[in-house]
């Protein structure tokens, strides 16, 4: 009785003990709610359990450093990854192995299990190295251990750290891991779902649970690979924005996506990406997903991802982060919530559900003592634009709009992840002569946006502002081609071009205002510009004689088909068009007063 009591007090949020002691031969269980500790748990002996269950979670106070739980007993969680036996999830696990001295201790797979009952595991089976394909089967679970890797403080591909069956994964490290083929209806709770419907497979982590601040090593412009590493909820912003860690990490929080599509071992045949989260704006953009050749560098655009809920990361969930500085980045209890996982509660391990709350959060329970009913739940204000590239994929970026929110490069900004360096075909914002996904500023009618495209061969893009997120200050959305000077509307219709192999990071950015239709309305009206077919001429009346600088000739993909400079103010201009191709073309005139007037006009052969 005494352990129901005392788990009874801790449900109720009040600490009854600043130590959570668990005698050999007891156990606590936890169902759908959290245990406070404001001091350590000591699991006395190999018996010495906890279970955590239907969303159960543990939350500590304690701000040693490496941690401060003991013991040979176990903490138990389960966590379900959302791939087959050929793709891979980020995970980080919320324990270490069973040591009976303080402090936090490496993982391995070695301590994952699948659940039979509420309390009972049968452990995996670890499968020799040259077996490529883990196994769910009826109350069983086989792990191929190739698959588990490690990445720290490294940019190439070549710089993933296999670790295998080893229990070298420290608290804080993040490691990948493919699912498993087949399926398993064992449900060992009440209320939750089969260990593994397919693609699903439910994970038993046993071991003693982390705790403390967990140091995680970061260097200037490399990535690593860490996660959440508590078995309870974290949450993204406070981790983000940790004053440690502001000095030695951009900010942003990097999740891998893989196409679920494809059944393959090779890494030629991979298809994936990152989404990037945001943890001062609370964005995330979907990942856009690029194909890969044997030596993990990326080719061609394959598809996309989806969106997700990164406000509060699960039990379990790794990530990217990316360092500015040398140092060790921290995840502290104070990081800690009781969230449980869904979209609805902006907590999602990989489940693709849209959720619009704009209200306040409920009470959060947490170590930091935060007032969550004091924080709206509404999105910071943004457009997405998504451009889809060559056909094949879609690139989505983010503007984000802040009162509070600087000019030029901060953390409310972000980059996608190091590997997109180099891609074939992209579209971004173009800010401070580098490549970014987000940017926030404060709303101005005026604004400007610059963006780049970039192409490894003659290709097509399409581009239109995909979503309004609780934002309604611009009635539209515009392309400004500054080449020829034309404004196309990209939130009523899609605007696609052809664009020729290269790099352009200075004729395209995203107004909110066309200026051709307050400015030179008047002028334009001066002018009547039209294509002569019949006769293969371009013609321009000038009837006021209005002295013109200036006439130039694009086609759509913006090369200069005729110019023509010095003109005077006579009343009217003729110029061959014969043997352009058919097709629509674009007249920019500029004045004497540097007036621009850019018309459309249609070429086509006489028959």
């Amino acid at each position: 009785m005494k352990i129901y009591y005392f788990l009874s007090l801790f449900l109720l949020g009040i600490a009854a003990n600043a130590q959570l002691y668990v005698s050999p031969s007891s156990f606590v269980y936890v169902n759908d709610q959290f245990v406070y500790v404001t001091g350590n748990v000591e699991l006395n002996a190999a018996s010495s359990n906890i279970y955590l269950r239907k969303d159960g979670q543990l939350l500590q106070g304690t701000v040693a450093v490496g941690g401060a739980n003991k013991g040979l007993g176990s903490l138990s969680v389960f966590q379900e990854g959302s791939v087959n036996n050929f793709q891979y999830n980020y995970w980080c696990s919320p324990v270490g192995g069973s040591l009976a001295a303080a402090g936090n201790s490496p993982f391995g797979i070695t301590q994952l299990g699948v659940p039979t009952t509420s309390t009972a595991t049968t452990a995996a089976t670890i499968l020799a190295i040259g077996n490529y394909d883990g196994v769910s089967g009826a109350g069983s679970l086989s792990i191929a251990p190739y698959w588990i890797w490690k990445y720290a403080t490294s940019t190439l591909y070549s710089q993933w750290l296999q670790v295998a069956s080893a229990s070298t994964i420290n608290a804080g490290e993040g490691f990948t891991m493919k699912g498993t083929s087949g399926s398993d209806a064992t449900v060992p709770v009440t209320g939750i779902t089969a260990n593994n419907a397919g693609s699903n497979q439910r994970y038993d982590y046993r071991g003693k649970p982390n705790d403390g601040t967990i140091n995680v090593s970061v260097t200037t412009a490399k990535q690593t690979l860490t996660g959440n590493p508590f078995p309870s909820a974290i949450d993204m912003q406070l981790f983000l924005n940790d004053p440690t860690n502001i000095a030695l990490c951009d900010g942003t929080a990097l999740y891998w996506e893989h196409d679920k599509t494809v059944n393959s071992h090779f890494i030629a045949s991979y298809k994936g990406g990152y989404g990037v989260y945001n943890g001062v704006t609370n964005i995330y953009t979907n990942a856009t997903f690029y194909a890969y050749d044997a030596a993990g560098t990326q080719l061609g655009v394959t598809g996309a991802g989806n969106a997700y809920q990164r406000k509060f990361a699960p039990i379990g969930q790794g990530f990217m982060i990316r360092g500015i500085l040398p140092g060790n980045v921290q995840l502290k209890n104070t990081h800690r919530v009781f969230r449980r996982e869904g979209a609805i509660n902006n907590s999602q391990f990989e489940k693709n559900t849209n959720v619009n709350d704009y209200g306040f959060y409920e009470n959060i329970p947490n170590v930091a003592g935060i007032d969550y009913t004091q924080i709206s739940k509404a999105p910071t204000p943004n457009i997405r634009i998504n451009v889809l590239l060559n056909n094949q994929g879609i690139r989505q970026i983010a503007l984000v709009f802040m009162p509070n929110a600087i000019e030029g490069y901060d953390r409310a900004d972000s980059k996608s992840a190091d590997v997109d360096a180099n891609l074939p075909y992209d579209m971004y914002l173009y800010l401070d002569n580098t490549e970014y996904v987000h940017s926030a500023n404060k709303f101005n009618i005026n604004n400007k946006y610059p963006i780049g495209f970039k192409s490894a061969t003659d290709a097509t893009f399409r581009v239109r502002a995909g979503e309004f997120v609780n934002f309604e200050d611009a009635s539209n959305v515009y392309l400004h081609d500054k080449t020829t000077d034309l404004y196309h509307d990209i939130k009523n219709a899609d605007y696609e071009f052809s664009f020729p192999a290269g790099v352009n990071n200075s004729r395209y950015e995203i107004t909110f205002v066309d200026n051709t239709l307050n400015t030179n309305d008047n002028v334009a009206s001066d002018f009547d510009v039209f294509q002569n077919n019949g006769n293969a001429l371009l013609t321009i009346k000038n009837p006021k004689t209005i002295d013109l600088k200036s006439c130039t000739l694009y086609d759509v993909s913006g090369k200069t088909m005729l110019s023509k400079t010095q003109l005077g103010s006579n009343l009217s201009y003729e110029y061959s068009t014969d043997g352009l191709s058919e097709g629509i073309y674009v007249v920019k005139l500029i004045t004497g007063a540097n007036q621009e007037i850019t018309k459309k006009v249609s070429i086509f052969t006489k028959k």
